[in-house]
């Protein structure tokens, strides 16, 4: 397994199972039948699927760390850089514009928000944040972050209602969107990528940073193990006793959300360096390296093959439901089924970013 000298491997490994597993949720056979965890949760909660989004975030907080110490350490021209982070947000904006909107293209109907959204905005206000502070501060500034947040959300009330919500469409959140927010929401009335959710969604990002801090450190490798482990469990421990008094919550990203996903994004880090960059065993990761070589592509190319997979009609029916309705058929539990059909959609995707893999081609925006 060749890679650049020292590159993480893990790092890769966790974006690319990461993303896979995002493509795995969203494309389920049947939006009927889904295993419990495999759905976002309704509302306070934390499914499997709840914690993909954050620990996504997590990993480009350490990217951030590892590509922009590097730039900064070759005297690159800060104005140059916040150029190019400033284009790269830009483009990963456009990117999950042209999929909202996809195939009609009806701007007067179009969402606003979304996935790439989320990551284009926190990937800009993170760039920043890390070219002009140091660990330290990026520390004060996770702190501040949360903290904001949940004084936000449990003491300003919500304005038409006169007293602090925290109920779906109800909240504090929900109504700077209905006043802010241009375009349609998912949810109605509310929308999960709300715009006040940046916050917290940067603070996992800053998590991530700090995370990355760490494993460019002198530290031995075995140390950075031990720190990244004790901050993960010490994270999520944490985030669990926070969310007794502000709930953990995906469609809030509350404060206690944060700690407990990039606690558990700390601990996957971890354990993946000790095994793949310490250890050296690779056996099993190329399914992550080929995904976390090309992730923006892959979300990319998940999202158009699902016009054939779930939209394009044969005999009368798309051939996710003529696919489990078989295996239904055949004696396959409902919610077996729609998991094996979303499972063979993400095989059938690691084919085209394993080829540009092979080629040696990977996709930067």
């Amino acid at each position: 397994m060749q890679s650049q000298p020292g590159r993480l491997i893990s790092l890769d490994v966790l974006r690319g199972f990461t993303m896979a597993a995002m493509i795995m949720v969203n494309y389920p056979g049947s939006e009927e039948y889904v295993f419990f965890t495999l759905r976002h949760t309704k509302w306070n909660g934390l499914s499997f699927t709840d914690n993909i989004a954050p620990v996504f975030l997590f990993v480009i907080g350490v990217s951030i760390t590892i590509a922009y110490t590097k730039r900064l350490k070759e005297k690159v021209n800060k104005g140059e850089i916040y150029k190019k982070i400033f284009i790269r947000a830009l483009k990963i904006y456009a990117i999950g514009m042209f999929l909202n909107l996809m195939p009609d293209f009806n701007i007067a109907d179009a969402r606003w928000t979304g996935t790439l959204h989320r990551i284009a905005f926190v990937f800009l206000i993170c760039g920043f944040i890390f070219i002009n502070t140091t660990w330290k501060q990026q520390a004060w500034i996770t702190a501040i972050l949360l903290t904001g947040y949940w004084l936000l959300l449990t003491l300003v009330p919500t304005p038409g209602y006169g007293e602090v919500m925290l109920e779906p469409g109800k909240n504090i959140v929900a109504w700077f969107d209905s006043k802010f927010l241009p375009g349609k929401m998912w949810q109605g009335t509310w929308d999960p990528e709300s715009i006040l959710s940046i916050i917290p969604s940067c603070a996992s990002t800053l998590t991530g940073m700090l995370a990355g801090n760490l494993m460019i450190s002198s530290k031995p490798p075995a140390e950075k193990v031990n720190y990244l482990m004790t901050a993960g469990m010490i994270s999520s421990i944490a985030g669990f006793f926070w969310g007794l008094a502000f709930p953990v919550n995906e469609n809030l990203w509350t404060s206690s959300f944060v700690l407990v996903t990039s606690g558990f994004g700390a601990l996957l880090l971890g354990a993946l360096y000790f095994l793949i960059d310490i250890k050296g065993r690779t056996k099993g990761i190329l399914f992550g390296l080929v995904f976390g070589a090309n992730a923006i592509a892959a979300y990319f190319l998940a999202d158009v093959w699902a016009l054939i997979f779930y939209r394009l009609k044969f005999g009368g029916a798309p051939l996710n439901e003529i696919a489990v309705n078989g295996m239904i058929n055949a004696g396959f539990k409902p919610e077996l089924a729609s998991l094996l059909y979303a499972l063979a959609f993400v095989v059938f995707n690691f084919v085209p970013v394993y080829i540009l893999y092979r080629k040696k081609i990977f996709i930067k925006l």
